[in-house]
């Protein structure tokens, strides 16, 4: 008898390991509080958490040059970081979610500092083991013949 009470817990104890321990972060509000932060790094002039939100195995489609992972990512982007005010910002106007997956989208304007909207961006973010979500793909385009 003891047996199968230990069985049946071994089982239990497993199946219950089993599931994602994530799940409650992988929702659309979450995705799009995680991408308002990855934008707020840009505001904040911080590199060091804007960098916190780009997987190590990342590609940013970079006008159709990628940048292929997170060390390339970010060599190109720390030049956006070198003066005193930002040159843009971004904020997501959609945000979803695949739970079963951990897999998000987001897009939305990109923005000059006058809030002039000159491009859009387009993510696909992946949700950790630790429920971080992390830009796995980026991608933009201008809607504007803006000075660069």
């Amino acid at each position: 008898m003891i047996r199968l009470l230990l069985v049946s817990l071994i089982f239990t104890l497993n199946a219950c390991s089993a599931l994602p321990t994530s799940s409650i972060q992988s929702t659309p509000v979450t995705l799009s509080a995680s991408e308002l932060a990855f934008s707020k790094s840009m505001q904040d002039r911080d590199f060091k958490a804007f960098s916190a939100f780009i997987a190590d195995d990342a590609v940013f489609i970079n006008a159709g040059s990628p940048l292929r992972g997170k060390a390339a990512i970010l060599s190109h982007w720390r030049k956006f970081f070198d003066s005193p005010s930002p040159p843009f910002s971004w904020r997501p106007v959609i945000a979803e979610v695949i739970v079963s997956d951990g897999l998000g989208y987001t897009e939305g304007p990109v923005l000059a500092p006058d809030s002039t909207e000159i491009a859009k961006f387009y993510s696909v973010w992946k949700l950790q083991p630790d429920g971080d979500w992390k830009v796995v793909f980026d991608n933009g385009y201008d809607i504007c013949n803006c000075k660069q």
